[in-house]
């Protein structure tokens, strides 16, 4: 009779106990868990996506340019969701304009509409078009590309001359080859790219087609490249999980960096209330293909489910674990309660901008100066990522960590110099 009494003494006492508290190097663990299989979700996406296109430039078609548009737009949703790595993972930020720089000087890769433009004193190379031209100079120096390859993309074209919008590789240069340009200004419609312009022979528009396929097909690979090199960064041994789990407080801040700056500067800032602002469509992140309201709903969907801890795959499996909240919690309850509620929020104003686009007012038409709902909508979004923002700053503070500088914009810190 004692051992039982003693046993069941003991199993009590256990269900009384509180939890074990959560440990930093297992939210650490979450995150790096987490950052991996968005990169390889983007990875394995993009390989879809490369093989649309490849049955593309075999087999030019509306159908086939139909599928690779649908693959890029898939692509999208879980590298959006990656974003929230950048600002505080400096080997995320030192590769991420490879992949999703923007905006971009179209005409530095092929052949654009007159109203375009052309070579302008900021940029020499606004309207070079290397589909169309197998040789030219740059820097005063004589370039063959004659043939169009992922090395050319990537060591000659990105950033030629030193200027952040000469972007030829990533998802944007790969999106106005699938899309050409959005001339509808604030109307309807995205870019309306024939497939012919990547047809054989006679049925061959605005010329060059053959070399088009080759640069669609060399930027992704180049893509592929890319999203494995970062794949390896967040395994097991990979250089951006040890930087991060190096140092606890600071993989923390590094956390909280991303989630601050995507949230505030670079979202609220940089993609909305400046497009806003200057009622330009294009300051849309994926401005060909009409996608942006995809794009900032999943930046944000990312910034929610790195603080909550759990992702779900494209295969529709989660990988979750111990999380920022749980941290959080531990150290005021009612600190995650407005968090997680702040972030709900945010989800729901992004939300309603993704609705009313797939409904058929797109983002371009919400940005029109002088329309009412689509500025509400917007700002519904702006408001909730600013609010959210103060929230990590709160945070921030909770867990005893040094003060953080968050990204910032014009738009939002100093809205006059916008103009100026």
């Amino acid at each position: 009779m004692k051992r039982n009494y003693l046993l069941s003494t003991a199993v009590a006492l256990a269900f009384a106990s509180p939890a074990m508290a959560v440990e930093k190097a297992q939210v650490l663990d979450t995150y790096a868990n987490i950052a991996v299989a968005k990169y390889e979700d983007s990875l394995v996406t993009a390989q879809r996506l490369n093989a649309a296109v490849k049955a593309l430039a075999s087999d030019p078609s509306a159908e086939n340019l139909t599928a690779a548009r649908v693959a890029w737009l898939a692509a999208r949703v879980p590298y959006q969701q990656s974003e929230v790595f950048r600002f505080g993972n400096a080997i995320v930020d030192d590769w991420e304009g490879k992949v999703n720089a923007w905006p971009l000087d179209e005409g530095l890769i092929d052949y654009v509409d007159a109203s375009y433009g052309g070579p302008s004193d900021e940029n020499e190379f606004a309207a070079l078009n290397v589909i169309a031209n197998a040789s030219f100079k740059l820097s005063g120096t004589d370039v063959d590309a004659s043939a169009i390859t992922p090395a050319l993309l990537e060591e000659t074209l990105q950033e030629a001359d030193g200027i952040e919008s000469n972007v030829a590789t990533g998802y944007h240069a790969i999106e106005f080859l699938l899309w050409g340009q959005d001339l509808n200004g604030h109307g309807a419609g995205a870019g309306n790219r024939s497939w012919t312009d990547f047809a054989a022979g006679d049925a061959c528009t605005n010329g060059n087609c053959d070399r088009r396929a080759d640069y669609l097909q060399a930027a992704t690979d180049l893509l592929i490249t890319d999203l494995e090199f970062m794949v390896a960064q967040w395994g097991s041994e990979g250089a951006a999980r040890a930087e991060l789990t190096a140092n606890e407080d600071a993989g923390l801040a590094a956390i909280l960096t991303g989630m601050g700056s995507l949230s505030y500067g670079e979202t609220a800032g940089e993609r909305m209330r400046l497009g806003l602002m200057l009622n330009d469509p294009e300051e849309e992140h994926d401005c060909f293909s009409d996608n942006t309201h995809n794009s900032h709903y999943f930046d944000g969907l990312g910034v929610q489910n790195v603080y909550l801890g759990e992702y779900v795959r494209v295969d529709g499996s989660l990988v979750s674990g111990p999380s920022l909240a749980d941290l959080v919690a531990e150290a005021d309850a009612a600190l995650d309660t407005e968090m997680q509620a702040k972030l709900s929020t945010t989800m729901l104003a992004l939300g309603r901008i993704k609705t009313a686009a797939e409904a058929g007012f797109s983002y371009d038409q919400m940005i029109e100066r002088g329309n009412e709902a689509g500025e509400a909508l917007v700002m519904g979004g702006v408001n909730g990522l600013i609010d959210q923002t103060r929230s990590i700053e709160r945070v921030v503070t909770a867990l005893g960590l040094d003060q953080i500088a968050f990204e910032g914009s014009d738009s939002l810190d100093d809205p006059e110099a916008v103009f100026q």
